[in-house]
């Protein structure tokens, strides 16, 4: 199944930028699309302006010795992905990508993540920033050691907004999770988090007598209630194929990085939008405090109708 049909790699063309032209590449092909790089650069030095086109000509060499390299490596046959190459400077990259995103039309950007001192997990300024302000789905990439037979992937989803639009981002990811499990292990793994906030509240106060049956009781409603509006959005999404549902109790921020961090996740898929939009998927609190403590590579989707806060022009 076609989800990606012109799709954009980021690269700073400074260093080894193998895995994420592995990762970009591949989908472009299983895609059947061109695929655009884009390669950002910091804005040259006015008072060496005679050396700016030599040292804007050797990050593009270097891309495309990565290309070259890359190709090799998954057996890309030659001619098999149409590639463009265009470069930017500037000073605020991640408003530079994102216009371009919005001038040619993009509906994919990928990238490598920017690295932390130290590694570790998390994602720094700039990723960050296109994760809240991008209009299009993103896959931020990280390394991943092994074959592509065992790349493990899971989808986050939220059953219970009453949104309609939340509803069409969820079945679009588990669509597109769907998709990218058959073309890796066939594996997709389905992670949903539910919690009975009021427990805490109904069995220290003083001024509720609710028995422990009765709370017993209500803690079991909440769990079946939400693990039945899940199981009926799974259902509507059509998908098929070998799936695990994980119906985890507690908080996302906490649940869904400690389950892709134990199962070894390497693509998780989420959906992102702006601090305003819909309830569950809001990049801020619960979403960044997720994406702070993940380790793996993450796919990010907007739904449809988001606009970015950065103009085109």
């Amino acid at each position: 199944m076609r989800h990606f049909h012109n799709p954009l790699y980021v690269s700073h063309g400074t260093t080894d930028e193998a895995e994420g032209l592995k990762q970009a590449l591949s989908l472009a092909r299983n895609n059947d699309s061109p695929l655009a790089i884009l390669v950002v650069c910091p804005e040259f030095p006015s008072a060496f302006s005679d050396y700016q086109k030599t040292y804007e000509d050797s990050l593009i060499a270097q891309v495309e010795a990565s290309i070259r390299s890359t190709k090799e490596a998954i057996k890309l046959e030659e001619g098999s992905v149409d590639i463009s190459i265009e470069l930017v400077s500037d000073k605020t990259p991640s408003t530079k990508i994102i216009q371009h995103v919005l001038q040619h039309g993009h509906d994919l950007l990928i990238k490598e993540t920017e690295p932390r001192d130290g590694g570790g997990s998390g994602f720094k300024a700039i990723d960050m920033d296109l994760l809240r302000k991008c209009p299009c789905a993103l896959w931020l990439c990280r390394a991943i050691e092994h074959s592509r037979q065992h790349i493990q992937v899971a989808v986050a989803i939220d059953p219970e907004s009453s949104e309609q639009a939340a509803e069409d981002l969820s079945r679009r990811m588990l669509e597109l999770s769907r998709s990218l499990a058959d073309s890796c292990s066939g594996e997709l793994h389905i992670i949903s988090c539910w919690n009975y906030e009021f427990e805490s509240f109904l069995r220290s106060s003083i001024w509720v007598k609710a028995s422990d049956a009765e709370i017993a009781e209500a803690i079991l409603d909440a769990q079946y209630e939400h693990r039945t509006a899940l199981e009926r959005l799974v259902k509507a999404s059509g998908i098929s194929g070998s799936h695990q549902i994980h119906h985890l109790r507690g908080r996302a921020e906490e649940c869904i990085p400690a389950f892709a961090k134990d199962k070894k996740i390497d693509i998780l898929v989420m959906g992102t939008v702006a601090r305003t939009g819909i309830p569950g998927f809001v990049i801020g609190n619960t979403a960044e405090n997720i994406v702070q403590k993940l380790s793996c590579s993450l796919m990010a989707l907007k739904p449809q109708g988001f606009v970015s806060p950065v103009k085109a022009y």
